[in-house]
């Protein structure tokens, strides 16, 4: 595909870099290659996370008609990429709430933990995990009712805690993450395929790692419960404090012969874009895919590198694009009660480094900068992220909008849509994390 003119078209470049991002972690083009053969027995597929619909169907193209394929996924409402024409449906998907759990992931979480019922030795269990499996495949420890495990839930996105914290806590609050699914089902043959959406990759903390090992601790889920202030009922507490609901850890038998395979990751995204930058050639720097911390900060860190670059050409000459992924955080302040839906925060990740960006290069010429979610969804809005040029604060303040107080109630929303800048996308049936493009001229 020919890439938009990065010079008179910037925002139309980033898009297809941000795209070009997005291809290289759809399912379809990465999971032949780590399919097993058919068993003896059985094929079953469980599975969980926003990119569960896409891989189901991936699978469905590439697995031998003649053989036995069947199973159980659940993805994000609305997360269901159209069927291609012709292909057979074998396994189920089913839908349910993101980022906070609802009913239809319990029920979800309940009929595929039966489903690992009566498995053989010449079964083989095919997980399909991708990130949002968290909130998705949900099944609550004994004790904690759906309402308290959505309002923990609620508080953790809204704490600042980042995600292997948030999941540790999710691990073990619960009857089949953190190992506990692939535990199931022995003794069959487990097969997890996953996605990355984590800094670092590491599967364990991916959906929180339903079918491997977890190394983190109940000791762990107390102390950060504790560092952010958030309640759990005091039975749970407790058996958290004695250990009681540690889950499986590396060096169970329950894993012997697992295989994990890694389909697609961020780093790979990231190069994908960086390549479509230099087919258009502009230079292209990446910066790392597992940038962490709040998001507001990371967008000053990187307006900070961007300003250096335009004033003097370091420490990468122009033109260029810095590219960068990882998975941020915002810690979300409380606004008052009965305060209006309009001064309300809402946005996610990306929308908030958008606004610590602009904030920071203070309408730095020859700048522009997309940062978007590659599953297309910031948070719990409707788009993917957001675009900042070099007249956002400009264009904003002839509309009466001072960056400082939207950023001082989180509401990226609320901000870039009246000036047209938020990107939307819908659902991309993928997801590799939080995606930055910064194209200096």
């Amino acid at each position: 595909m020919t890439a938009p003119n990065p010079a008179t078209e910037p925002r139309q470049f980033l898009e297809h870099l941000y795209n070009a991002a997005v291809r290289r972690a759809l399912p379809l083009h990465n999971t032949a290659a780590y399919l097993p053969k058919p068993p003896k027995g059985r094929t079953i597929v469980l599975g969980a996370g926003k990119a569960g619909g896409s891989m189901v169907q991936a699978v469905e193209a590439l697995w031998p008609l003649d053989a036995p394929l069947e199973g159980l996924v659940v993805t994000r409402y609305h997360h269901i990429p159209p069927r291609p024409e012709g292909l057979k449906r074998r396994i189920e998907i089913v839908e349910a709430a993101h980022p906070v759990p609802d009913a239809a992931g319990l029920a979800a979480a309940q009929r595929i933990l039966a489903l690992t019922q009566g498995l053989t030795k010449d079964d083989l269990v095919l997980c399909l995990i991708s990130g949002g499996g968290s909130a998705l495949l949900t099944l609550p420890a004994e004790g904690l009712s759906l309402e308290e495990k959505q309002r923990i839930n609620k508080d953790l996105l809204n704490s600042g805690a980042n995600i292997a914290e948030m999941n540790c806590v999710r691990k073990h609050l619960s009857r089949i993450k953190g190992g506990r699914l692939a535990a199931a089902c022995a003794p069959a043959q487990v097969v997890t395929l996953t996605i990355s959406d984590v800094p670092g990759d590491d599967p364990s903390i991916i959906a929180s790692g339903p079918t491997v090992p977890d190394a983190s601790t109940c000791a762990e889920a107390v102390a950060i419960l504790q560092r952010y202030g958030i309640a759990i009922p005091g039975g749970l507490m407790s058996l958290l404090e004695q250990g009681a609901l540690e889950t499986p850890k590396p060096g169970d038998a329950a894993f012997d012969g697992h295989e994990v395979h890694m389909i697609a990751t961020p780093q790979q995204s990231l190069e994908a874009a960086a390549a479509a930058a230099s087919a258009a050639g502009i230079e292209a720097h990446i910066l790392s895919d597992e940038i962490e911390g709040e998001s507001r900060e990371v967008g000053k860190v990187h307006a900070a590198l961007a300003r250096a670059v335009a004033h003097r050409g370091q420490p990468f000459a122009r033109p260029c694009v810095i590219l960068s992924g990882g998975e941020t955080t915002v810690t979300v302040k409380k606004q008052p009660e009965g305060t209006p839906r309009e001064q309300r925060g809402r946005g996610g990740r990306a929308g908030e480094f958008c606004l610590g960006l602009a904030q920071a290069l203070q309408g730095q010429a020859g700048v522009w900068a997309l940062a978007a979610d590659t599953d297309g969804i910031d948070g719990m809005e409707d788009n993917a992220g957001a675009f900042v040029a070099p007249d956002t604060l400009q264009r904003a303040l002839a509309q009466g909008m001072k960056i400082d107080a939207y950023l001082g109630r989180n509401d990226a929303y609320g901000y870039f849509q009246p000036l047209g800048d938020l990107v939307i996308t819908g659902p991309t049936h993928t997801n590799v994390n939080d995606f930055r493009a910064i194209l200096v001229l």
